[in-house]
């Protein structure tokens, strides 16, 4: 919930979500169940994909699409109030740049490696469109407390987004699970099972 906060979430907001992993299905389903507009989620797994429709995304495309086109699209010719950045991929990073409506937010919550480098043009990004470029990790007291709340009222399903749960014994399985990224979202493992 910090990252929303961060952004300034407000009702209505049209939402760009790039890499629908566990992070971005909670940043989109937690936008939904606090309001959003339209939410389109990016990743390139079908199976992430669906998860993210399933959990409030207005629809999910292929890093491979124009997303531009797909934002236009989805929200009546408008590109997104907020950009979240979940994944690392350097091509998210630029595509985010591209994405923000005037005056638009984004915010990276995944970063890329250390060393890679993103380009942009400051006059661009800043003075003719008045985005703000922003980053959060990590949540304080009142987010966690917040975070909480929206979880015992059901608004935010965190249980349905387990999709494997396994005993000790198979935790190199799990890994195997979460490393692949394929038809899996969040591995639990059980030390008493």
């Amino acid at each position: 919930l910090r990252a929303l906060r961060v952004a300034g979430l407000q009702p209505a907001q049209n939402l760009l979500v790039l890499g629908s992993g566990i992070a971005g299905l909670l940043m989109i389903h937690a936008a939904r169940a606090l309001g959003a507009g339209k939410i389109l989620a990016v990743d390139p797994s079908p199976f992430r994909r669906e998860m993210a429709r399933e959990f409030g995304a207005d629809e999910a495309v292929s890093p491979e699409e124009d997303q531009i086109s797909c934002l236009r699209l989805l929200t009546g010719r408008r590109l997104a109030d907020l950009v979240f950045v979940c994944t690392a991929a350097e091509k998210a990073h630029y595509q985010a740049l591209e994405a923000a409506e005037r005056g638009g937010k984004i915010l990276f919550f995944a970063l890329p490696d250390p060393k890679i480098k993103i380009a942009f043009s400051v006059t661009d990004i800043f003075g003719r469109n008045g985005r703000t470029l922003t980053s959060s990790y990590g949540a304080g007291p009142y987010d966690s407390w917040a975070a909480l709340e929206l979880m015992r009222s059901l608004k935010i399903r965190v249980k349905d987004m387990i999709t494997h749960r396994l005993p000790l014994s198979e935790t190199a399985k799990g890994f195997q699970l979460v490393e692949a990224a394929q038809e899996s979202m969040k591995v639990i493992i059980l030390p008493n099972k």
